[in-house]
């Protein structure tokens, strides 16, 4: 073996395991929210937000980091952003207030940003066939880092408690770091990047109202506070979208982020995103309902995670699979797997192993999805671009992911008889099925693009 083609493999698994790392990161905080709650003597509510500020950094961060890695500072925001990450790990694991430990999440969701960056190096650094497999495995490194963090967390957290359970977030950050200190090639010298400020503050404040409108439900009690924040919400990011378009240096290429291929990718990510962790979610809250609802399996936490662990195996072998399938079919494919899965749970939900089935089946079709997402949105995305691009559909796809979740918790909340505590057994088969006109609508959106092969092997050959 050449040594280019060892070095290009060295840097392909470098990129993975420090997506990787950011990913398990990243999940770190769901299977903890209980014991932050009852350890911390907070409410669950505000538990919560151990996991929502991540979801948040990491999509305010994605276009700065973009912008910022797309060019000479490549290597350097890489560095800087996962010693940030180091640095919130560390404020969970102290014994600090409550506030640090909010605080350590969201310079933790930093890492989950990342991943832009590092697919934008895959693609700037490795050969084209190389370059396509390894984003795909980047991209679909969230997938594998949920079966992995889940499982590990909970258990470290019954054995050794919370402060323990982060540590292990802690020391993949620090792991992380090392191997893209090691790894990571310099850039080419260049102009050093401008970032547009009133931009990033507009999209930050936009954002963050996407967000509690759909991961706050308890904000919808009171409908005129959540009308007003709606409609707030809407006036920054019109005023953010008229701003961007009138930059010269903008934060996010709008101009780009409309052409068909880009749009149409976003906008399946974010429907496919929210029917995928409809599903997600309700996997996992079926097969920890206690006993004495009649149905569901009564895992603890470890086994919980443990039921996972078929999720991200098959996540895997998709994205290992995926570069080598022409992407649109792929997509159909892998929606239709997904919809198999909705089914699979709605007519074998008292056996526990066809809902282990099911969640393996999800996996595969997450692990799908993620992997060829890349290929649909660069179509014809110039490569100082990469990052940015890659930054905003990861925004979609969390934005989607967060009601995909809120929609889950809405309809099993409305499957809850007055006075119980458990939804019933058909609100979750229920549910189960709202996710296949979402499914379906993903894939019409990315098949009304019928000249999407032409132009991505094009994006290839652009290189």
């Amino acid at each position: 073996m050449s040594a280019p083609v060892r070095r290009d493999g060295r840097l392909s698994a470098a990129l993975v395991c420090t997506a990787l790392a950011g990913a398990v990161i990243g999940s770190v905080g769901a299977p903890l929210i209980t014991p932050v709650a009852t350890g911390m003597h907070v409410s669950l509510d505000a538990a919560q937000w151990t996991l929502t500020v991540t979801l948040f950094s990491g999509a305010i961060a994605g276009p700065v980091l973009g912008r910022l890695g797309g060019g000479p500072y490549r290597r350097t925001t890489i560095l800087v952003t996962l010693a940030l990450v180091m640095a919130g790990g560390l404020l969970t694991v102290l014994p600090l207030p409550y506030a640090a430990l909010v605080i350590g999440r969201g310079l933790q969701g930093l890492g989950v940003a990342a991943g832009a960056l590092l697919m934008s190096v895959a693609r700037a650094h490795l050969p084209p066939e190389r370059s396509t497999s390894t984003i795909a495995a980047l991209s679909v490194a969230s997938t594998v880092g949920i079966g992995v963090g889940y499982p590990v967390v909970s258990l470290l957290d019954q054995l050794a408690g919370l402060r323990v359970a982060y540590g292990f977030g802690f020391l993949l950050s620090a792991v992380a770091f090392l191997i893209a200190w090691r790894m990571l090639p310099v850039e080419a010298p260049g102009e050093p990047p401008r970032i547009d400020v009133p931009g990033t503050l507009l999209l930050a404040l936009g954002t963050l109202g996407v967000l509690l409108l759909v991961a706050v439900p308890s904000l919808w009690a009171t409908v005129w506070a959540a009308g007003g924040l709606l409609a707030g919400t809407a006036a920054v990011l019109a005023v953010w979208a008229f701003i961007e378009l009138r930059t010269t240096e903008p934060l996010v290429d709008l101009r780009l982020l409309g052409q068909g291929p880009v749009l149409r990718a976003n906008l399946a990510i974010l429907v496919a995103g929210a029917g995928l962790y409809l599903l997600f979610s309700l996997f996992t809250r079926y097969v920890q309902t206690p006993a004495d609802a009649q149905y569901g399996f009564a895992l603890p936490g470890v086994a919980a995670g443990a039921a996972l662990i078929p999720f991200s195996l098959l996540g895997f072998v998709a994205g290992k699979a995926i570069p080598h399938v022409n992407e649109r079919w792929t997509y159909l494919v892998s929606t239709m797997i997904a919809v198999a899965s909705a089914l699979l749970f709605a007519v074998g939900s008292q056996s526990f192993v066809l809902v282990l089935a099911a969640i393996a089946l999800l996996g595969f079709a997450v692990g799908g999805i993620f992997a060829v997402m890349p290929k649909l949105v660069l179509v014809g995305v110039p490569q100082g671009e990469t990052a940015s691009v890659l930054s905003i559909n990861q925004i979609a796809r969390s934005i989607g992911m967060a009601v995909g979740s809120a929609l889950a918790g809405l309809l099993l909340a409305a499957a809850t008889p007055d006075g119980a505590l458990l939804p019933t057994r058909d609100g979750y088969l229920t549910t189960a099925l709202w996710a296949l006109p979402l499914l379906a609508a993903s894939a019409v959106i990315v098949f009304t693009d019928a000249r999407a092969p032409t132009r991505t092997r094009a994006w290839c050959s652009r290189r």
